[in-house]
């Protein structure tokens, strides 16, 4: 690959081939919190392959507030609604953006009803749950995607091509990094990221599942072990191991992988793979609303790309919707968010411990 195609298609979305459609994809939102309301809902009215039809919320008041901002929106559902299959031929999709302990009944009645999933990240609080949860949607055999938004990330994209074509040589250290200041961006100590029951760990299972999948996508290869520590400082994070993590993740052929992560720090995150011959860092790197860029370095030389950014979200659910309309598998599925579980929840046994502990089957 020429550094000059890298550069001028650098926005080029290589999945897609249907670029606008007469029936687009109806989703049901599911959990009306602020990611949805102010990152998911816009993206999709911004997109062309679907559009948001149905609301499913605990709040009815809530929910009919932004139906009434929202003009493809048909129906609010409350929760039990939704699992009674009402309004069930208003979408042909859902997302779920529930606090994390509760994701899998949302994709059950989903599965139950034929309806394709988008689960947000991480799929659930533990291996078991998020297990059935796949299993559950190879029985109704309905799609199931993680909403990992760094797959379809333009500048994670290229850098993965970059390591493909070797221009990196042989990898051999990723340093990933994820932090923000949780209570200064939503001011509720008693939200469910501090829950630890709600949320199964907050810094390694909300922010540290960034530089681990990507890391994984990058080098399109699995954790083979794990080792690390955590800590909760401050009295907020008094019901969650994991005010701070840091944590080792081995990849075969004796790559390693760094993550840090922290929901009580200066907003900050990058992504950097080193290899035998050079080196691709994009930074910043996780959150939407950054200005990214792509920095390569190879031999002497050394570049940064800058680019026109795009919206995360949108592409997320264009590709997701994409997938949907061509009868296309999504990548990162079900079997692909189960393997984040095991490495997380292998972290915190290997902070309890003190041990390194091998990613399990």
């Amino acid at each position: 690959m020429e550094l000059d195609a890298l550069t001028e298609g650098f926005t080029r979305r290589d999945w897609q081939t249907v670029t606008e459609t007469d029936d687009p994809v109806r989703f049901a939102m599911i959990g009306l919190g602020w990611w949805t309301r102010e990152q998911a809902m816009p993206a999709v009215a911004a997109g062309e392959l679907c559009e948001t039809t149905v609301l499913v919320s605990g709040d009815t008041t809530k929910a009919q507030s932004v139906a009434a901002d929202t003009p493809t929106v048909e129906q609010t559902l409350t929760y039990d609604q939704f699992h009674d299959g009402e309004a069930s031929d208003a979408f042909d999709a859902v997302y779920v953006a529930t606090p994390n302990a509760r994701h899998l009944p949302f994709v059950e009645t989903a599965a139950e009803l034929g309806k394709a999933i988008l689960c947000e990240k991480p799929m659930e609080t533990t291996v078991e749950r998020a297990r059935q949860m796949v299993a559950t949607c190879e029985t109704h055999d309905v799609p199931l995607m993680i909403a990992y938004r760094m797959h379809t990330e333009p500048a994670v994209r290229r850098a993965r091509e970059l390591l493909r074509e070797g221009y990196v040589g042989e990898p051999v250290v990723v340093h990933g990094s994820m932090t923000e200041p949780i209570l200064d961006l939503v001011p509720d100590p008693d939200q469910w990221r501090l829950d630890g029951d709600l949320s199964g760990g907050c810094a390694a299972m909300d922010l540290g599942i960034y530089p681990l999948n990507t890391a994984r996508f990058l080098l399109e290869a699995d954790p083979v072990a794990v080792s690390g520590t955590v800590a909760s400082v401050e009295e907020a994070f008094a019901d969650v191991p994991d005010e701070h993590a840091t944590f080792q993740v081995e990849f075969p052929g004796h790559t390693t992988a760094c993550c840090t992560a922290s929901q009580n720090a200066h907003m900050s995150s990058h992504i950097r793979v080193t290899g035998t011959a050079g080196e691709v860092r994009v930074e910043p790197a996780f959150y939407p609303w950054d200005d990214r860029q792509l920095h390569l370095s190879h031999g002497d030389g050394e570049i940064t790309v800058d680019f026109e950014q795009v919206d995360q979200m949108e592409t997320e659910f264009e590709y997701f919707a994409h997938c949907v309309l061509t009868e296309t598998d999504p990548f990162a599925d079900g079997e692909h968010g189960l393997v984040d579980i095991k490495t997380l929840k292998a972290v915190y046994e290997a902070a309890e411990t003190g041990r390194r502990v091998a990613v399990g089957e």
